[in-house]
């Protein structure tokens, strides 16, 4: 593995020196980005009424791309990032933590894919970003990228009484089984997806089957189970100048819990989730600011929680030699305010306060988060 990503490295210099000397011919694209994040974490309680350690962190990431283009409608593409291989929600490093005495860095690839458009079509296979429409990470995380086939038709008219409409579905394979494509562990997304109105509300709800899912991830499982989940999204701009968006999200797991051995009675019906955003300012140009504030209730089984978002709290399958996070089952606030330094800068800084719904032990689980990142893209 280390071999194969020193050749692309290589290759990618190489092919990138080419393309910036022929550029108008060239059909490389070459991109990256690098992150860096201060973290303070205190207030966190566990299941059974201790805390852990309040904890300050130093974290950095890294990501290098390529593209190649066939043609105005087909298009090839790999990217490399940092991270542990088994933490896919999470590609930051900590610095010195577990590479001590300057060690070498985990790096895995993170994207690989060839995809093309044609009449309204549009489809790629292989390895690539979670293709459906969502506007936060609590169901889904940026970080996690899919394994699989989508297809994707985008419906146009001339009448002002038919809107635009994308039609999206796609199979992933989560684990391969060796064996037919229903013992796999796997997903298949629907969605269909419109903007009304002079796109001023986008509406896109959407149905997520998870078949053969392990309770644990890593390998400490100890059942496979299913969900349906459905979700409703949708987002509504409330104002042009300055900007100012709302956002929301329903989900609601279909599937019936109640006698699936191994997952307790009290949590059995854990299966809603509703998400609400409000965002104001955008960021084009230098010096521009933007703000936003988002409440979460997410119950236990409304989203897979090694799949979403592991930013909110500390709680993760550490106990189970799992590196993963398992951010479903709270309730809390997600604070930000961003500014863009330049036109390949900006600053973040992120507020999170959250509360267990379900407790897992005697107490329930809590977190206190602060964040700032400053990123670099070329």
């Amino acid at each position: 593995m280390k071999r194969a990503i020193f050749i692309l490295l290589f290759l990618m210099f190489v092919l990138t020196s080419f393309s910036q000397a022929n550029l108008e011919e060239s059909k490389l694209s070459f991109y990256g980005d690098f992150r860096f994040r201060v973290e303070q974490d205190w207030n966190s309680k566990k299941s059974d009424g201790t805390y852990r350690d309040d904890r300050t962190r130093l974290r950095y990431r890294g990501r290098l791309g390529l593209n190649y283009f066939v043609n105005q409608n087909t298009s090839m593409g790999v990217r490399i990032r940092t991270g542990d291989p088994k933490k896919q929600q999470d590609p930051q490093l900590t610095l010195g933590d577990a590479n001590k005495e300057f060690g070498t860095l985990p790096i895995g690839f993170e994207k690989i894919f060839f995809q093309t458009s044609y009449k309204g079509f549009f489809t790629w296979i292989g390895k690539n970003t979670f293709p459906f429409n969502k506007n936060n990470e609590l169901f889904w995380s940026d970080n996690v990228y899919p394994e699989g086939v989508f297809l994707k038709k985008s419906i146009t008219t001339e009448s002002n009484f038919i809107f635009p409409l994308d039609i999206s579905g796609g199979h992933f394979i989560i684990s391969s089984s060796g064996k037919s494509f229903n013992k796999d562990s796997y997903m298949d997304g629907f969605q269909l997806s419109s903007s009304l109105f002079n796109d001023r509300l986008k509406l896109f709800p959407s149905f997520y089957v998870f078949k053969n899912i392990p309770d644990i991830p890593d390998g400490g499982d100890t059942f496979i189970f299913d969900y349906n989940i459905l979700h409703l999204g949708s987002k509504l701009k409330l104002q042009e100048s300055p900007l100012i968006n709302f956002e929301f999200d329903f989900y609601s797991n279909l599937k019936n819990y109640k006698d699936v051995t191994g997952i307790p009675a009290n949590l059995a019906n854990e299966k809603n989730g509703l998400v609400g955003g409000i965002s104001y300012g955008h960021l084009d140009k230098k010096g521009d600011w933007a703000f936003k504030a988002t409440y979460s209730y997410l119950e236990r089984y409304a989203a897979v929680d090694f799949f979403a978002q592991n930013d909110w709290a500390r709680w993760d399958y550490s106990s189970f030699d799992s590196p993963d996070g398992r951010l479903t089952n709270f309730k809390g606030m997600e604070l930000v305010s961003e500014y863009m330094m330049n036109r390949n800068m900006n600053l973040k800084l992120k507020y999170y306060l959250v509360e267990q719904i379900v407790a897992y032990g005697a107490f329930k689980e809590t977190g206190s988060r602060i964040r700032l990142d400053f990123d670099f893209k070329f």
